[in-house]
């Protein structure tokens, strides 16, 4: 079989670029004597390490591929390499781009149904789904569709996973604390992702008063002032552990990997968390499409709150645009989204997951 060259441009934030990881363990099945290489900003590049079915990673800064100069650098630098195939499920102008000026046989974007491009960035362009019909998330279909739409995929697998070496799987922080560990996203990947403090720490306050167990916090680095913030809002400081922390991506993996549960703002973390298998309950933020993103939510092993599903009369469409107004300014929702609302939720999951930790009061 012919050695393909492949290429999938993501340069989007870490859960988009996890979620997008299923192209290369589909595409592989396709062509298994294929070459695989990831474009991504080099702090995403964590989620995608030691997978098999990539070969290689080419990480940029954000703010690099968006200069003029420095992207027709790249655009250059991939067309010498002479892709077979392109995957673009970005899908924004610097990748439409890179994928126009290459010289790839099969170029794979996604686009919305009813726009038409005005040049021929892709000689496959596929429209997102309008609907999901799997328990994966409309994220997920929408990128093994990519390929399923393109070459013949008889059994598509639609989990992402993470993939820890030996070593990785050894490393251990919290090995003598007690258990179970909970790691709590207290913080989104951006402040309309991040709930009111007040709401944190009193959802905090009720699982250290009811639960005998640790509590972690995850925070992107920049973020630790924050944090800071917010442990001071919380009682019974003694069931939380500031100390154990890791400030990269993978470092993050390999500790979640030994803790018990996520309970977090939406985002990269969560994601990550379901491909170590891991159970998770997601708070969504107002303006965030929870079809795109719900993957695997059975109601036990993984479970979230949005307050569209709780008070649908809040909202007057939630159509593109409309998510688009209230994400430059969802605190008002985001406040009726209560910590009451909220615990109503999660405490069926916590008694699912922790019953044996409760304490006797």
């Amino acid at each position: 079989m012919e050695v393909k060259q492949i290429l999938v441009i993501q340069n989007k934030r870490i859960g988009d670029v996890l979620i997008s990881s299923v192209i290369a363990n589909n595409i592989k099945k396709v062509f298994p004597k294929s070459h695989l290489t990831y474009l991504v900003y080099d702090y995403t590049t964590g989620v995608l390490e030691q997978n098999p079915n990539i070969d290689a990673i080419i990480s940029v800064k954000e703010r690099v591929l968006k200069k003029p100069l420095e992207l027709l650098k790249m655009i250059y630098r991939m067309r010498k390499t002479n892709y077979d195939i392109i995957f673009d499920p970005y899908s924004k102008f610097q990748s439409r781009i890179i994928c126009l000026f290459s010289k790839a046989e099969y170029r794979i974007g996604l686009k919305r149904a009813h726009k038409e491009l005005k040049l021929p960035f892709y000689t496959h362009p596929i429209s997102f789904l309008e609907n999901r019909s799997k328990n994966c998330g409309k994220a997920i279909e929408d990128r093994i569709n990519m390929v399923a739409s393109v070459f013949d995929l008889p059994q598509p697998d639609y989990v992402p996973k993470i993939t820890l070496t030996q070593k990785e799987q050894a490393y251990n922080p919290v090995a003598n604390l007690k258990k179970p560990v909970l790691m709590l996203g207290v913080l989104g990947s951006t402040p309309q992702k991040s709930m009111p403090y007040l709401y944190i720490a009193e959802i905090i306050n009720h699982i250290t008063a009811t639960y005998n167990a640790t509590i972690l916090f995850n925070y992107a680095p920049h973020q630790r002032p924050e944090a800071i913030k917010i442990y001071e809002l919380c009682k019974n400081k003694e069931s939380i552990n500031l100390d154990i922390y890791e400030d990269s991506i993978r470092g993050f993996i390999k500790l979640m990997n030994h803790c018990d549960m996520l309970v977090s703002n939406e985002g990269g973390s969560v994601h990550i968390t379901k491909a170590l298998d891991k159970p998770t309950f997601t708070i969504y933020s107002p303006y965030v499409n929870k079809e795109h993103w719900c993957s695997f939510e059975d109601g036990k092993a993984h479970d979230s709150i949005h307050l569209l599903e709780e008070k649908p009369d809040l909202f007057n469409t939630f159509t593109l645009e409309e998510r688009r107004k209230i994400e430059e300014n969802p605190n008002e929702l985001y406040g009726k989204l209560t910590p009451t609302m909220i615990l109503e939720k999660l405490n069926p999951f916590l008694k699912y997951h922790l019953s044996s930790a409760k304490k006797q009061l």
